[in-house]
C-alpha cells in the first residue's frame, strides 16, 4: 500500500508503554506517519495526561507488569471519556485482557514488533471507524 493510504493528518496519539525503547520506536513511527505523538510510561501517567489534554487515539501496551495493566488503564479512561479510541499493542497474542478492552471500546490489536505499515493501518482504521453511540 502507498504510504498516503495510512498517513496521519496531525491527530494526537498517546503512546502508553512501560518500556522506554518501545515508546521511542512508536513515537518515531507515528511522527513519521504524520501524527503528533506523545508518550507516557504508565497507566497512571496516561490517566493524568488525558485529564489535562484530550487525545484522538491511545496506542496502549497491554502488558505493564509494574503498573496498572493496559486493560485497567483503558477501562478507567473510558469511564471518564466514553468513546476514547485506542489501538492495543502487545508482544503476546490476543488474550482475555485484549478481548475485554475491545469489548470496552478499544479497536484494533497489533502484535509487537509491528511494522510502520501495520501501525499506520491500525491507527488509520481506528480513527476512521464510526464512533460508538
Amino acid at each position: 500500500l502507498p504510504l498516503k493510504a495510512f498517513r496521519g493528518r496531525g491527530e494526537t496519539v498517546l503512546v502508553v508503554d512501560d518500556e522506554q525503547n518501545q515508546r521511542e520506536i512508536a513515537t518515531q513511527m507515528l511522527t513519521a506517519l504524520g501524527y503528533k505523538a506523545v508518550a507516557v510510561a504508565s497507566g497512571a501517567d496516561a490517566l493524568d495526561y488525558v485529564a489535562k489534554q484530550p487525545v484522538d487515539l491511545i496506542l496502549l501496551d497491554m502488558i505493564m507488569p509494574t503498573t496498572m495493566s493496559g486493560l485497567e488503564t483503558y477501562q478507567r479512561i473510558v469511564q471518564r471519556y466514553p468513546g476514547q479510541r485506542a489501538v492495543i499493542a502487545s508482544g503476546f497474542s490476543v488474550n482475555e485482557d485484549v478481548a475485554a478492552a475491545q469489548k470496552a471500546g478499544a479497536g484494533e490489536f497489533i502484535k509487537k514488533p509491528y511494522s510502520l505499515e501495520k501501525l499506520g493501518l491500525a491507527v488509520r482504521k481506528e480513527l476512521s471507524r464510526n464512533p460508538r453511540t
